[in-house]
């Protein structure tokens, strides 16, 4: 998953959300002196990763698209699955969209001085378009493809796989309406397992 749905699923506990947000930042060997809450937020990040990279809904999405960008499958359906997030956030919160966005960049301004550097470039950038908004929009979609594409290394294979959003809309959206509850629900039972 990405930006917005780890975000989603991290909770209401500040904490909690630094850390889900910070384990696409974290590799390997997790410092101990971040605090217990912030390394179980990295470790259900690293959860949600593993569950959703081996779910069948989620390898039916990646099949989906077409074979020149199948290699960046999990990157697009990652991002493609927070725009369907965004698209039908209501029925998954009550808070609006805009509050919580506003909320996240809150929580990540008051802490920016601690967070690891690549991480901070991610939040600046995140704030300033503001990211989780934008996917509402394929537009928003495009642009963090353009994004994501420049970190490769390769020159931009994701330029224009935004049209891959648009050719499968309807079948990925099928398909995140039929994982989002199994997600959600294998996240409950894993808070459940981090905090006992």
């Amino acid at each position: 998953m990405n930006y917005l749905a780890h975000l989603y699923l991290a909770g209401d506990n500040t904490e909690a959300l630094l850390g889900n947000l910070m384990g696409d930042f974290v590799k390997g060997h997790v410092d101990s002196s971040l605090t217990p809450t912030i390394q179980k937020g990295i470790a259900l990040h690293r959860k949600i990763d593993a569950f959703t990279d081996a779910n069948p809904l989620f390898r039916r999405s990646k099949q989906r698209l077409s074979p020149e960008v199948r290699r960046y499958g999990g990157i697009l359906v990652d991002l493609f699955y927070d725009h369907f997030l965004a698209r039908h956030w209501t029925h998954y919160a009550t808070l609006p969209l805009r509050h919580f966005s506003q909320q996240v960049y809150g929580i990540l301004l008051a802490n920016y001085e601690w967070l690891p550097y690549a991480m901070q470039r991610s939040v600046s950038y995140m704030i300033r378009v503001d990211l989780l908004m934008s996917y509402r929009e394929i537009t928003g979609i495009e642009r963090a493809l353009q994004g994501v594409g420049r970190r490769l290394k390769r020159t931009n294979p994701l330029a224009g796989a935004a049209q891959e959003l648009q050719r499968h809309y309807s079948a990925l959206a099928a398909d995140f309406a039929a994982f989002f509850p199994e997600l959600r629900s294998y996240v409950a039972q894993t808070k459940a397992g981090l905090h006992s």
